[in-house]
């Protein structure tokens, strides 16, 4: 616990309230810990004396993501599990699990919080499950339209489950659920980037339809893959498209467009640290389907062609795609068809005034705005109680 944080708690304490402490637990992935961050921002908001603890898993993006948002995190030595389950690799997987329980049972005795928040990932399994066996009370925030696998193994003993998507009793007991949706970035929203400044900010040209391309932060090969083979319908589109490649491909992703030449209307990033500005520059964007992101797209009302990673749990990428795409908010693509079908589809989607419109208006209707808030003050009930 940082210095601030003591101070708080002895000011909120010396006023004769004792401060609130929550730990709030997972991560492994952005669509992880933004809604985390959020959350923990929500808390602060509603009680600034509030004093919170993370607990992550080492060696994952949450162990830096965290700090840098202003909070203290601590790093547990969990990892998943190999597939298939009789690999012997796993005997040291569970060791590691069973440490990381001992750690997360040390750890709350130390910080004594009223409450654990899980929002899924490696690190929940072992600190949620240790604050239920403390008699601590529990809060999950699943984001996802098929529930995770630490989420689904502790929402016996959660006393409240907040979800993004209906439906979500095929998982969870129906009398916990409480429908939320998922905090996303404040950034977003708070937003005050006209749409020509985001253009400029890109070197694009106003009155020309954008299309943002967008793999999350380390890319998505299929993605890029489709770029790459339709440079020559991107050059005659008569459009322009922003291209996020990711961090991980972006060298080779260079020295190919060096051989076969980048057309002057595709502007090519590896990272986008303005995703407001990106979002507000574009009429279309075509991203995978991760919870987070689709979130984001209703609540800014953006219209989407959504392309879901096969390479994730469950394949619940594409289940979160066709939760959007059974209400006309959202057109989709399998990954195995992208190369082939996506720049053509993008092209004359963002030709298609109506149907842009159309996606417009269906995805905002999914929106569930001040999710944060809602589950600040869950979790705020359940530390009272």
């Amino acid at each position: 616990m940082n210095h601030t944080e003591q101070n708080r708690g002895q000011q909120a304490a010396g006023e004769g309230q004792e401060a609130l402490r929550v730990v709030i637990s997972g991560g492994g992935t952005g669509g992880h810990i933004f809604p985390a961050i959020s959350i923990a921002n929500a808390i602060r908001e509603l009680e600034p004396t509030a004093q919170i603890l993370f607990v992550g898993a080492e060696g994952r993006m949450e162990m830096q993501r965290v700090p840098q948002a202003g909070y203290d995190i601590k790093g547990l030595p969990i990892r998943g599990f190999f597939r298939p389950l009789w690999k012997p690799a796993n005997i040291g997987v569970a060791l590691d699990y069973l440490k990381s329980k001992r750690m997360a049972k040390q750890l709350l005795k130390e910080f004594r919080p009223h409450v654990a928040v899980g929002v899924g990932g490696y690190a929940s399994s072992a600190a949620l499950g240790a604050a239920n066996s403390m008699g601590i009370p529990t809060l999950l925030q699943e984001q996802n339209s098929y529930a995770g696998l630490a989420n689904k193994n502790l929402a016996k003993q959660a006393a409240k489950i907040c979800v993004a998507y209906e439906g979500m009793e095929r998982f969870f007991p129906k009398e916990k659920i409480m429908l939320t949706g998922n905090p996303v970035r404040q950034a977003l929203l708070a937003s005050a980037t006209t749409r020509e400044e985001a253009l400029q900010a890109f070197g694009l040209k106003p009155g020309l339809k954008t299309i943002l391309l967008v793999g999350g932060s380390l890319g998505a090969r299929t993605i890029n893959e489709s770029v790459l083979q339709h440079l020559k319908e991107i050059e005659q589109s008569g459009m322009q498209f922003i291209w996020q490649t990711g961090k991980y491909y972006s060298q080779a992703i260079a020295e190919e467009l060096k051989q076969k030449g980048q057309p002057q209307n595709l502007v090519v990033t590896d990272f986008i640290s303005d995703m407001a500005a990106a979002y507000r520059a574009a009429d279309l964007v075509i991203s995978r389907a991760g919870a987070s992101s689709i979130s984001e797209f209703c609540l800014i009302g953006k219209p989407v062609i959504l392309v879901p990673s096969p390479n994730v749990a469950e394949d619940h990428q594409t289940k979160n795609a066709l939760a959007l795409v059974n209400r006309d908010a959202a057109l989709y693509v399998k990954d195995s068809e992208a190369p082939e079908k996506l720049i053509a589809l993008a092209i004359a989607t963002a030709k298609d005034d109506d149907k842009l419109q159309s996606l417009s208006r269906n995805v905002l209707k999914m929106a569930l705005p001040d999710s944060a808030a809602i589950i600040a003050r869950e979790v705020i009930k359940l530390a009272k109680r």
